[in-house]
C-alpha cells in the first residue's frame, strides 16, 4: 500500500534558471555539460537551453498532431535523447518521441548545435489513443535506445508479447531489436500500464516511474523479461510471475521522470506538485517506502535532468497557472 507521509527535506538552493516555457517535457544535456535540449509538449519547438538561463530555438519535429490542446495526456512531442556520440559533425543524430493523429512514433533528426533538420520514423506502429502514450526515451550504458510505451488504454495490450505498447523496449538506433533482448523482438520488460522516466543508478540498474489507474504509483527496478503485472495488478500483488514496485505512491502523485544525483533517485510528479528523493540502494531492497523524502514542492512537475558533473538538477514546471518555468536544484 502508498505510503506517502514522509519528512520534507529542505533542498540546497532552488532557483528559476529561466522563464516563459509551455508545458517543458523533456530534457537531455549535450556533452558541454552546461546546455541542454527541452522539448516543449504542445508547440513542438525543441530548445537549447544553456546554464546561464538563454535559449535559442533550434526548430520543431513535424508530424506532430494533439488530440486535445491543452491537456498533455492527449500527445504531442514527449522525450528527447541525444545519440551517445554526438558531436554536432561527425554524429548529429538526436531522437524524439511524438504523437500523430494515428500513432506514437521514435523519431531521428540532425542537429548540428545550430539547428534541427531532415526527419526519418526510427520506430512506428505504436498504437495511439487519448493517453497513456510512455514517451520517455533514453540510451542506456550499453548503447542502446530504452523507450517507455504506454497502453494507448487498451490494457490487454501490456500482456501481450506480440504488441510494442504497454512496454519498455529497447533497439538500436536504427530502430531494430536490440541484441540479447529477451524475447528476440523489441520488448525488454512488460506488463506495464504508462511507464514514464528512465535513469540508470551508479550501479548500472535500470529504473523506472510508472503512472497506475485508481490506487497506485510505482517505481520499479527494470529487468529484463519481468512482467510488471498490469493490468493484473496495480502496485503490489500475489499474482505468480509478477514483478512487484519498488516503492508506491497515492495515485494521486503521478509520478513523471527520474533523475540519479549520487546514490539517489529523485523523482518528479505532476500530481503530487513534489520533487521526491529515494535512495537507490533502499529502493533495491525494497525498504525505500520508509526512507523517500521529499525535497521542493508547489508545482506540477515533469521534465527532469542531472546537470553533468554537478549536484545539480534540472525541473520543469507542467501548465503552471503563471507561466511554466526551467528551475535549478542543488542537492546534497
Amino acid at each position: 500500500m502508498a505510503t506517502d507521509r514522509a519528512p520534507r527535506v529542505v533542498a540546497v538552493g532552488v532557483t528559476t534558471l529561466s522563464e516563459g516555457w509551455s508545458n517543458p517535457w523533456a530534457i537531455a544535456f549535450l556533452p558541454d555539460g552546461r546546455s541542454a535540449l527541452v522539448t516543449e509538449n504542445e508547440t513542438s519547438r525543441v530548445f537549447r537551453l544553456r546554464d546561464d538561463g538563454s535559449r535559442t530555438l533550434v526548430g520543431k519535429v513535424p508530424h506532430m498532431v494533439l488530440f486535445q490542446p491543452g491537456d498533455s495526456a492527449k500527445g504531442g512531442l514527449l522525450g528527447v535523447a541525444l545519440s551517445p556520440t554526438w558531436d554536432g559533425a561527425k554524429d548529429k543524430r538526436v531522437f524524439f518521441m511524438h504523437t500523430t493523429a494515428t500513432e506514437t512514433r521514435v523519431v531521428r533528426m540532425h542537429y548540428d548545435g545550430k539547428s534541427l533538420s531532415g526527419y526519418t520514423v526510427v520506430l512506428g506502429g505504436l498504437r495511439r489513443g487519448s493517453n497513456h502514450h510512455g514517451g520517455n526515451i533514453a540510451f542506456g550504458p550499453d548503447g542502446y535506445l530504452y523507450v517507455t510505451t504506454g497502453e494507448a488504454t487498451q490494457a490487454q495490450l501490456a500482456q501481450d508479447k506480440n504488441s510494442i505498447n504497454g512496454k519498455i523496449l529497447r533497439i538500436t538506433k536504427s530502430g531494430a531489436p536490440a541484441p540479447g533482448n529477451p524475447f528476440g523482438n523489441h520488448i525488454y520488460s512488460y506488463g506495464h500500464r504508462n511507464p514514464q522516466g528512465l535513469a540508470w543508478d551508479r550501479k548500472g540498474r535500470l529504473w523506472s516511474v510508472e503512472i497506475g489507474q485508481e490506487t497506485t504509483d510505482e517505481l520499479n527496478l527494470i529487468e529484463p523479461g519481468r512482467n510488471y503485472g498490469w493490468p493484473s495488478c496495480e502496485g503490489h500483488c500475489t499474482d505468480k510471475g509478477m514483478t512487484n514496485p519498488k516503492v508506491t505512491w497515492d495515485h494521486t502523485t503521478a509520478p513523471a521522470q527520474i533523475a540519479v544525483v549520487g546514490d539517489n533517485l529523485y523523482v518528479s510528479t505532476l500530481r503530487g506538485y513534489q520533487l521526491w528523493r529515494i535512495p537507490a540502494d533502499a529502493a533495491a531492497a525494497g525498504t525505500g517506502d520508509e526512507v523517500k523524502t521529499f525535497i521542493f514542492g508547489g508545482h506540477a512537475l515533469r521534465a527532469l535532468a542531472k546537470v553533468p558533473g554537478r549536484n545539480e538538477l534540472w525541473l520543469g514546471t507542467s501548465r503552471s497557472a503563471d507561466g511554466d518555468k526551467i528551475i535549478r536544484v542543488s542537492v546534497e
